[in-house]
């Protein structure tokens, strides 16, 4: 098992080693990149993510500036929207399901590094995946934290840190994240006529 490897597998580990260091150069040279072009140059940003990241959906919509460690450990479903300032720290797998809306300045995080000063100094970390089912809308300013599984059509509000796992069809918000109610078809809203 390669560095790679236990970086994605949960595994307590060094961080930091040529492999991994050159994934990371890799994908920085195409956020780079990425968060450079207009979005008039629709065609070419989207040729980057389709190189940067592991797995895209039809129809996605990233907006700039949008930052990753590596890209390909990301899946995205289709019709996604990311909004401004999207981190994602993929050291794990991140699995973003369809019809997912993500609010803007959101944090997604499957990396963590140790507790005792001298451990973290030494980059001692590990990974774990993060699941986001479909049609979930993240609100803004929203951190994700690793080894979270968040169900389908679920909405988790603005502000909130989730650190644990999230149900399917619920409202969830606040630090930590917890649920506040079930969806209901209360909750259908009368838009204006078109």
């Amino acid at each position: 098992m390669d560095d790679l490897d236990k970086m994605k597998s949960g595994q307590w580990m060094y961080g930091i080693c040529p492999q991994i260091a050159q994934g990371l150069g890799k994908a920085e040279e195409l956020i780079y990149q990425y968060n450079q072009l207009p979005p008039s140059k629709k065609d070419e940003r989207e040729t980057i993510i389709h190189r940067l990241l592991g797995r895209v959906g039809k129809h996605f919509i990233i907006h700039s500036p949008f930052y990753c460690d590596f890209g390909e450990h990301i899946t995205i479903g289709d019709y996604f929207m990311g909004n401004f300032n999207l981190t994602i720290l993929d050291e794990a797998p991140v699995m973003i399901g369809d019809h997912v809306f993500i609010g803007p300045n959101v944090g997604i995080y499957t990396v963590n590094h140790a507790l005792q000063p001298d451990q973290r100094n030494d980059g001692i970390m590990r990974s774990l995946p993060i699941s986001i089912g479909n049609n979930v809308w993240i609100g803004g300013s929203v951190v994700i934290m690793q080894g979270v599984t968040i169900g389908d059509n679920t909405v988790i509000g603005a502000g909130s840190i989730v650190t644990h796992d999230i149900p399917s069809g619920v409202v969830a918000l606040g630090n930590p994240c917890k649920v506040v109610r079930r969806i209901s078809e209360t909750d259908r809203v009368n838009p204006l006529d078109r």
